[in-house]
């Protein structure tokens, strides 16, 4: 067992000066040294410097501001409510409301991409030629997200993949506006495809 040794009379002195700048964590009663104990004399002329009292504050007021860990890729929904509106503002309210019409629709349900593609172009085209104004192309919402698949996969190819084939052409010319059905018309699994007056 070590034994402590006594300080000196600088070492208590400077031991002094910091124990005054310091705060206490609990406020106790100071034991002042006895007279034996070799306590060091107070320094001439010197007083302790006030503390400016403490400044309200709130918590974390000077954090900086968290930044988003995660960034999400935009679904082809959000893709969709994020296009500009090309249509008449009033048909295109109408539309998403659900109080418009399709005049002809189309199921892709069960087609392979190949297969989904060329019906789906077809349709269109054939749609403008007859003076169609507005469809519906039902794509399925596709399968659901499998929380234990250990490998990310692809759901919901078509849905995906038919407002991209209606950007393009031959698709495009003919296609105005393309819009997320309303529920009674399918929802999430369905499109509404506004299309041009043919010239």
């Amino acid at each position: 067992m070590t034994r402590r040794r006594k300080l000196r009379p600088e070492e208590q002195e400077l031991w002094q000066q910091v124990a005054r700048s310091a705060d206490p964590l609990h406020k106790r009663p100071v034991r002042k040294p006895d007279a034996g104990e070799g306590a060091p004399k107070p320094l001439s002329g010197e007083k302790p410097a006030p503390r400016d009292p403490l400044s309200p504050f709130a918590m974390g007021e000077r954090a900086l501001p968290r930044t988003q860990t995660h960034v999400f890729p935009k679904t082809t929904a959000d893709h969709l409510h994020e296009a500009p509106v090309s249509m008449d503002a009033k048909a295109f309210t109408k539309l998403k409301r659900g109080k418009l019409v399709p005049e002809a629709r189309l199921d892709l349900h069960g087609m392979t991409v190949d297969h989904a593609h060329g019906a789906l172009i077809q349709f269109i085209l054939g749609a403008q030629m007859r003076g169609f104004r507005l469809v519906l192309v039902i794509t399925g919402k596709g399968q659901r997200e499998d929380p234990y698949d250990p490998m990310p996969r692809r759901r919901g190819v078509l849905k995906t993949q038919v407002p991209m084939w209606l950007k393009m052409a031959p698709a495009a010319s003919a296609v105005l506006q393309v819009s997320e059905a309303h529920r009674k018309h399918g929802g999430e699994g369905a499109y509404y495809v506004y299309l041009r007056r043919r010239r």
